[in-house]
């Protein structure tokens, strides 16, 4: 039985919901709480989940490359299998709801796993959601597409683009202002490499 037709799991996400418009807004209200460190914190999640993925698919390792751009947006790019989906009774594409939905492991549960920065892990919407705009680009062997959203509500529908033979996923965000904007680069790299062994953060950008 192929995982397209087994009965859908909520191990970390609702796939039932696309966007939670309720939970983002509580992001955004709390986010003194849920980014201490600022656009920091907001690396240290997006890193999270290719570890995540070297761990859970027994990989061993992953590579991961982090690009600090001068318009003050950080992209983390990883050869990962990509963002999971699924085919709904229509066979349309639904994508893992990551971005726009809260993470069941990190705000229902006690305990959160605690990043590098000394702060609890919450997730990717968390990123979304404290974000001026964010861009989720996933490759997949059976496609790949791309998304935008803005303040963690998704702008369009999914966008397909070109396949060129690679799996993965890339988030490239912008921290709202709000938060303390500029990324230190080498605090980028110092942080990553106690993430985990699996996990080989090449970083570039100013600094």
């Amino acid at each position: 039985m192929s995982h397209r037709s087994r009965p859908w799991r909520n191990t970390t996400h609702d796939w039932a919901h696309d966007v939670d418009l309720a939970h983002l807004a509580g992001v955004r209200r709390d986010a003194a709480s849920l980014a201490p460190s600022g656009a920091l914190h907001l690396v240290l999640e997006v890193l999270a989940h290719p570890l995540d993925e070297a761990v859970s698919t027994g990989a061993g390792e992953v590579v991961v490359e982090v690009t600090v751009h001068d318009d003050g947006s950080v992209s983390v790019a990883d050869h990962g299998r990509g963002t999971d989906t699924r085919l709904d009774a229509a066979g349309r594409i639904v994508r893992k709801p990551v971005m726009a939905t809260k993470d069941l492991r990190f705000f229902d549960t006690p305990g959160a796993q605690t990043l590098p920065d000394g702060h609890p892990r919450r997730g990717m919407s968390v990123v979304a959601g404290l974000s001026e705009w964010l861009v989720h680009t996933n490759r997949r062997h059976d496609g790949a597409w791309t998304q935008r959203y803005e303040h963690g509500v998704p702008v369009g529908e999914l966008t397909s683009v070109d396949g060129d033979g690679t799996t993965g996923t890339t988030v490239r965000f912008r921290p709202d202002p709000a938060l303390v904007a500029e990324v230190d680069v080498a605090e980028v790299r110092r942080l990553a490499t106690a993430l985990g062994p699996e996990l080989h953060v090449q970083v570039s950008g100013p600094g």
